[in-house]
């Protein structure tokens, strides 16, 4: 596989191989496996579970409570003493990591979406592993259905990434649940539009009381990041070098889920989703719109005139001053911000807002061309 940006979701059956507590060779050996993808070249993004068990080690709980409140108090606790954990085996590989909490709600508004975005796409860019968890600590629905997967998903059309691997104590995913059933067998690849109803129906929830999901979150997060063009892989997570031999370009273990549109065509759905019937629009000069139509970002200087009102984070329309759309796009920046740094020059927002988002109005990942 060429270069490029994968998200790796690992259970907590996997950092504890099934036992009771963290398992630090195994965590290792999948900070080993990542440290080798990024000197491939790929950019990645690690999605982890393991608070709630980490603090269920370090308050010595003898078994998971059911109180939610329990829950979150553990896994408070344990981010923390996961993410000293990450920290420390990462640096073994001179590597830099990040700790981003979210939750489902916090990618539900545009400006939230976009908010997350930038900040992802700022540590990749600066070559820093962002470590994503759910926000456990002040959740609860995510805490019940085990949201981690689905959280994936999310965040690899957030990125818009090119694979999502999530890594499970499975092969894959089986037509009956192997533990139960000698007999079934593995389904390598899923390729139609619609998943079909026997394997919902195979799909099973967790048996070793440690993490939260089973396979059905899996399932569902698979076909929602294919939805939004990310190739998924569902594979067991200790089997030797996994992230290497999925990322090489051999043949595939686990369970492959084909896209089903591409990343671009998902942004544009995006965008188009994000037309209101207020018509917002920033009026751009020539200069800037032939810009646009080879590939580059919206900056403030090519900015003419803003009309309608819209916040950061909503989508506008971008035309030239004959009145003729060019693009869809997300901005950076309100319609009362944008007035204000309209003809300016990228280095001027901050002296006359007092803040920047960035040097462009609408940066061309968050644009799609007419």
């Amino acid at each position: 596989m060429i270069s490029s940006r994968i998200v790796v979701k690992v259970g907590t059956s996997t950092l504890t191989a099934g036992k009771p507590h963290l398992s630090q060779p195994h965590i290792l050996d999948l900070v080993r496996q990542i440290n080798l993808l990024v000197e491939k070249g790929h950019q990645v993004i690690l999605v982890t579970s393991g608070a709630i068990a980490a603090g269920k080690e370090a308050l010595e709980f003898p078994e998971l409570p059911r109180y939610i409140p329990a829950k979150q108090m553990l896994a408070a606790v344990g981010q923390l003493r996961l993410m000293e954990l990450y920290a420390q085996l990462f640096r073994i590989y001179s590597r830099t990591v990040s700790q981003v909490l979210l939750t489902r709600s916090d990618l539900a508004d545009r400006r939230g979406y976009l908010n997350a975005r930038n900040t992802l796409e700022a540590l990749l860019d600066h070559g820093i592993i962002p470590i994503v968890n759910e926000n456990d600590a002040v959740a609860t629905d995510e805490i019940r259905v085990g949201d981690n997967d689905n959280l994936s998903a999310l965040v690899a059309n957030l990125i818009e990434a090119d694979l999502l691997i999530l890594l499970t104590d499975q092969e894959g995913l089986f037509t009956s649940d192997p533990r139960d059933n000698p007999a079934a067998i593995l389904i390598h690849e899923v390729n139609t539009p619609e998943i079909p109803a026997e394997i919902w129906q195979a799909a099973g929830g967790t048996s070793t009381g440690l993490g939260t999901g089973g396979m059905l979150t899996k399932l569902r997060a698979a076909d929602l990041a294919r939805r939004s063009g990310t190739r998924v892989i569902i594979a067991r997570g200790d089997t030797a070098d996994i992230l290497l031999a999925l990322t090489n370009g051999a043949e595939p273990a686990g369970t492959v889920f084909t896209p089903l549109i591409s990343t671009v065509e998902s942004r544009k759905r995006y965008l188009l989703a994000g037309i209101k019937t207020s018509r917002s629009v920033v009026r751009v000069d020539d200069g800037a719109a032939a810009a646009l139509r080879q590939g580059k970002s919206l900056l403030p200087v090519g900015v003419v005139s803003v009309k309608g009102k819209f916040e950061r984070g909503d989508v506008v329309h971008i035309t030239t001053q004959s009145g003729r759309e060019v693009a869809l796009g997300m901005v950076n920046y309100g319609a009362e911000d944008l007035s204000a740094i309209s003809r300016r020059q990228s280095d001027e927002i901050e002296s006359i807002l007092g803040y920047t988002f960035g040097e462009e109005v609408v940066h061309h990942n968050n644009m799609v061309l007419l």
